[in-house]
């Protein structure tokens, strides 16, 4: 059988309107080519739909027993299309996206409140977690896409710059290193410095021991969320380091920052996603809006 959507839809008409004119009226179309339609149909299922009479038409026996099954075909199949258009209209949709504590803490929410108010009706569900976990969610299909520093490569994921930022020392108001205008990181030795556990802090003293020969990292204590530390730093129990865009969670425990020389540390960052998996209209709108929202914002300039 050869049937097609336009045959059903100008049955559905007939069956409707008692009527070929009608029908025909109803869907735009000619009334022969109604007719044409109307023909085509019960010949590719080998069965009369409509019987007709110089006087008026009407519904076959076996028209009448198939018309609730093909309009609720239709109706069903318009609700698909309904929700096809609703999606790539940006009228619904949900975003999942993975992003480690910190940044899931302090850039994510503002591009969340600012996406929200362009596209009200899509939800973005944050998963903050670890950021050794981001790619892991992302390829178990159990987010969309993720978000985090820089990763060893990998044949599944995708990686799409999102930007570079250098680092920062993070010290109390008051505090000795707030008379420079930038912080060596051998002026750091001179204080006790709280630095984050695992990647965070093996791959900053890897970058280091690159930069400046013999050079790493002695952290005086170790914890698990830069929270902690930031927490810490506020009642002068040392400094820490961190990236820049975490400047408004500096800002809330009421404390100071300075870039980071000699030499200067950067960081990239990405936005992770499954290789050969297309992203929703809702998720890739919004992956694309955080990469605008980064390019448009200087702190992110780099």
């Amino acid at each position: 059988m050869n049937i097609t959507l336009r045959q059903l839809r100008a049955f559905i008409a007939v069956a409707a309107t008692g009527s070929f004119t009608l029908a025909a009226e109803r869907l735009f179309i000619t009334q022969s080519a109604l007719s044409g339609l109307i023909k085509e149909l019960e010949g590719s299922l080998g069965l009369r739909l409509v019987d007709r009479s110089t006087r008026r038409i009407q519904l076959s026996d076996t028209g009448r027993e198939l018309y609730p099954l093909i309009d609720k075909i239709l109706h069903d199949l318009d609700g698909v299309l309904d929700e096809v258009a609703n999606l790539k209209a940006l009228k619904k949709g949900t975003v999942r996206v993975a992003a480690p504590q910190l940044m899931a803490c302090t850039l994510l929410p503002e591009v969340i409140a600012a996406y929200g108010a362009e596209h009200p009706d899509i939800r973005i569900r944050l998963v903050d977690c670890a950021v050794e976990s981001v790619v892991s969610r992302v390829f178990s299909g159990e987010v969309d896409f993720g978000v985090g520093p820089e990763r060893d490569p990998n044949s599944d994921i995708d990686a799409t710059p999102l930007f570079e930022l250098p680092f920062f020392a993070v010290f109390p108001p008051g505090h000795p290193l707030a008379a420079h205008e930038t912080v060596t990181w051998a002026d750091l030795e001179s204080h006790p410095l709280i630095a984050l556990q695992g990647q965070f802090t093996e791959r900053l003293s890897l970058d280091l021991r690159e930069g400046v020969r013999d050079k790493s990292l002695n952290p005086t204590t170790m914890v698990a969320f830069m929270s902690t530390a930031l927490s810490m730093v506020s009642t002068g129990l040392g400094v820490t380091v961190c990236i820049p865009y975490a400047a408004s969670l500096v800002r809330l425990y009421g404390l100071e920052m300075r870039p980071l020389v000699d030499p200067v540390v950067t960081r990239r960052f990405y936005t992770f996603s499954r290789n050969a998996r297309s992203l929703t209209p809702a998720s890739q709108s919004f992956r694309d809006y955080l990469l605008r929202y980064v390019a448009e914002h200087a702190e992110f300039a780099r």
